[in-house]
């Protein structure tokens, strides 16, 4: 199964990379800087477009793992559409974190902070690094596959405890600027299009990442079974060719 023909997948990759084009444009030489933040305000032109990633990708994963888990839809291709995804929810999470600590540098004047967003998202990270090092455990794949689907939906009760710590404590980071209780955005003018730029462009960058990493994970496991099938092979004409004794 593919996603995207070939000619989508690049197209797909090209709109990606415009997409960025765009966002490095408005975020460095359009919007100008915050009026509180100084210059530090570009960083979350990435920051928050990668948390999304984050969170769409670990709903994928969510998604995929339900649907595994459900009889009537029961496929190998959801385990490994889910693997695939939490692979990029992992690296986007650890992004956002970068990305975070780098803008607290300036505006909270420490790298990094006990604060309940920044804990429950680091959380959220080492959640699913501990979903990927399961999903290496050897196993029966149906048995893998199932375990692991457990495990990623009970990762996945961390993301709305993210999300929503901002309004559940006091905390130092700021409450949602788009989705907030309000549903009242409080950014306008070039610096909501250049977020909404990277929102945009981060987006199709995890779908075309999608793509490519669903593919090899599919080859890893065609490879894996075509080393099996010669390994049994090759102990099988062993003992065929072993004297008998009798």
């Amino acid at each position: 199964m593919r996603f995207f023909a070939h000619r989508g997948t690049s197209l797909l990759g090209g709109l990606a990379a415009a997409g960025l084009a765009v966002l490095v444009a408005l975020g460095l030489f359009v919007s100008p800087p915050d009026f509180q933040q100084g210059d530090a305000v570009r960083l979350m032109y990435l920051h928050v477009p990668a948390a999304w990633i984050a969170y769409l990708a670990f709903g994928v994963t969510a998604l995929a793992s339900a649907l595994y888990l459900w009889r009537r839809t029961r496929s190998p291709v959801w385990d490994t559409v889910a693997g695939a995804s939490a692979e990029l929810g992992v690296l986007f999470t650890g992004l956002t974190l970068a990305l975070g600590s780098l803008w607290g540098r300036p505006v909270w004047n420490v790298w990094w902070a006990w604060d309940a967003r920044v804990v429950s998202t680091a959380v959220l990270f080492f959640l699913y690094l501990g979903y990927l090092a399961l999903r290496r455990v050897p196993a029966d794949p149906a048995v893998r596959a199932k375990r692991s689907a457990i495990a990623a939906l009970a990762a996945f009760v961390d993301v709305p405890v993210v999300h929503f710590s901002v309004e559940w404590w006091r905390t130092l980071h700021q409450k949602a600027t788009v989705f907030n209780a309000e549903l009242n955005p409080t950014i306008e003018g070039t610096m909501a299009w250049a977020l909404l730029a990277g929102v945009v462009a981060f987006t199709l960058l995890y779908l075309y990442l999608l793509e490519h990493r669903y593919r090899l994970a599919v080859m890893e496991d065609r490879l894996e079974e075509r080393l099996l099938e010669a390994a049994i092979a090759e102990r099988r004409a062993e003992a065929e060719a072993a004297p008998v004794v009798t």
